[in-house]
C-alpha cells in the first residue's frame, strides 16, 4: 500500500505552443525555450513556454464575466490565463490579449509583470482585456513519476502568430535561450544532441510534425477531445516501454524506458 504522505505533489501548470509561418516557407515553426539549469524541473531541457498556475490566475478568472468565458469553466479559464501570463513573462509575446498592443507596449507590460508577479494589474495599466479565443486546447499531460517530489499536471494550448516577425527575448531567470524551429527540426536537433527533450515534449513534437499549418493543428485539436495522458510502464515485452494511450492524436505512443528523459 502506498503511503499517501509519500505521493508526489501535483502542481497545475499550463503552456502555449506558439506557431509562426516559416519565413523561408515550408512547415510552420514553434517557439521553444531552454530551461535554466538552476530550475528544479526539466533543468537544461528544451520545452515550450509555460509554468504553474498561480492562485492569482484563478482570482483573475473569477473577475472575467461568465459570458466572456463562454464554455470555459473557472478552472480552465485560470489555466489559459496562466499560459498567457507565463508567455508574456518568459518571451515578451502578448498572446491571448486584445487592446492597443505593439512591441514597445508588450515590453513595458512584461516589465510590469515582472514587478507585480500577476497579470491583473498589467491588464488594468494597459487597458487590455483577455481574448482567450486565441488559445486552443491541445493536450493534457500528467506524468505521475513517483521518483519526483512533485509532478506537473500540464495543459498544452496552441496559439498562432501567423506571419508576424516578432522579437522575443529570454527572461534570464527561468530560461536561457529562445528559438524558432519546425517540429521536425527540433526532433532532429535532439537526435544530434543539440537539445534535450523530456518524454511529453518529444511526443508533442512528433504530433506537431504531422501538421503543415497552424490551421491543420487547430483542426485536429478541435476534433480530438483533450484527455489526461498518464504515461505508464509496460513490461509485457522484451524490454520495458513507457507508453501513452492510442487515441489522443499522437503518432508514436511508446518509447524504450531506458531512453526516456522524464524531467
Amino acid at each position: 500500500m502506498t503511503d499517501e504522505s509519500q505521493k508526489p505533489e501535483s502542481i497545475p501548470a499550463a503552456t502555449i505552443i506558439i506557431f509562426r509561418d516559416c519565413p523561408e516557407g515550408g512547415p510552420p515553426e514553434v517557439l521553444m525555450t531552454v530551461r535554466s539549469r538552476n530550475m528544479t524541473f526539466a533543468s537544461g531541457m528544451a520545452v515550450f513556454p509555460g509554468g504553474r498556475v498561480d492562485p492569482e490566475d484563478f482570482a483573475l478568472a473569477e473577475r472575467v464575466e461568465p459570458h466572456s468565458r463562454g464554455d470555459l469553466s473557472l478552472d480552465e479559464a485560470a489555466h489559459q490565463i496562466a499560459a498567457v501570463r507565463e508567455t508574456l513573462e518568459e518571451t515578451g509575446l502578448a498572446l491571448g490579449l486584445k487592446g492597443a498592443i505593439d512591441a514597445e507596449r508588450a515590453g513595458e507590460a512584461r516589465q510590469l509583470l515582472h514587478e507585480k508577479k500577476t497579470l491583473a494589474p498589467v491588464l488594468d495599466a494597459f487597458n487590455w482585456v483577455l481574448d482567450l479565443d486565441q488559445i486552443v486546447p491541445f493536450a493534457r499531460w500528467f506524468p505521475k513519476n513517483e521518483k519526483l517530489s512533485r509532478v506537473y499536471d500540464t495543459r498544452f494550448y496552441l496559439a498562432n502568430l501567423g506571419t508576424g516577425d516578432v522579437e522575443v527575448s529570454t527572461d534570464e531567470a527561468e530560461n536561457t535561450r529562445l528559438f524558432w524551429v519546425s517540429a521536425q527540426g527540433a526532433l532532429g536537433m535532439a537526435e544530434k544532441g543539440e537539445i534535450k527533450l523530456i518524454f511529453p515534449t518529444r511526443r508533442n513534437l512528433e504530433r506537431l510534425a504531422l501538421f503543415a499549418s497552424f490551421e491543420e493543428a487547430r483542426a485536429q485539436a478541435e476534433a480530438i477531445p483533450v484527455k489526461t495522458i498518464i504515461p505508464r510502464i509496460d513490461t509485457s515485452g522484451e524490454q520495458p516501454m513507457l507508453t501513452i494511450m492510442q487515441d489522443a492524436g499522437y503518432p508514436i505512443t511508446a518509447e524504450l524506458l531506458e531512453t526516456v528523459a522524464r524531467g
